[in-house]
């Protein structure tokens, strides 16, 4: 049986404008980027298992709660169903820098937990960040990386940026539509 194809996506900044030092922290600040939902259903469509892997800082700040964080989940999920797309595994780091855990990007326990779960080859995945933090997670996993610049970064600041992406693109619409015409997944 053929494997699924697989994209990890940062959520903020990715999937839905971040608020600069401001978090999203209930649905009615969350509003996706232009094209986002699109590149969702376009996912969906050619195959791809779709698994967001975000930190949350703001729960172990107590901006907001696991309780704030699974509903606008839940919230999203739907929206981006009734779009056409799926999510099909969503998961948070709720730690701040400080706390020292395995799960905090750009340190990969999160991908790792999503690999036992759902056998993903990260030689053939793609990571998508809007920050460097998400690049080098995808580089220590040895998967492409895409970085778009519809969130934190900024192509200004590439000579300071610690790796470099495999690609950078405007935002997720353009970095899954690159995606599926360079399919490199058998």
């Amino acid at each position: 049986m053929k494997k699924a194809k697989v994209i990890f996506l940062d959520r903020d900044g990715v999937i839905n404008r971040g608020r600069g030092s401001d978090y999203v922290d209930s649905w009615h600040k969350f509003r996706f980027i232009p094209g986002s939902l699109k590149a969702l259903k376009l996912l969906k469509e050619h195959g791809y298992r779709v698994i967001v892997i975000s930190n949350q800082a703001g729960v172990a700040k107590g901006f907001y709660s696991l309780k704030d964080l699974s509903l606008l989940t839940r919230r999203m999920k739907e929206v981006v169903r009734t779009a056409g797309g799926k999510l099909d595994a969503v998961y948070y780091c709720p730690h701040q820098n400080e706390d020292r855990c395995a799960c905090r990007k750009p340190k990969t326990g999160l991908f790792w937990r999503a690999h036992r779960r759902f056998g993903i080859p990260f030689k053939k995945t793609f990571v998508v960040g809007d920050s460097v933090r998400d690049i080098v997670a995808g580089k220590k996993l040895r998967c492409k990386t895409i970085l778009v610049l519809s969130g934190r970064e900024k192509l200004v600041r590439k000579r300071e940026w610690e790796v470099q992406p495999d690609l950078v693109k405007r935002n997720l619409l353009k970095a899954v539509e690159w995606i599926l015409r360079n399919d490199i997944h058998p």
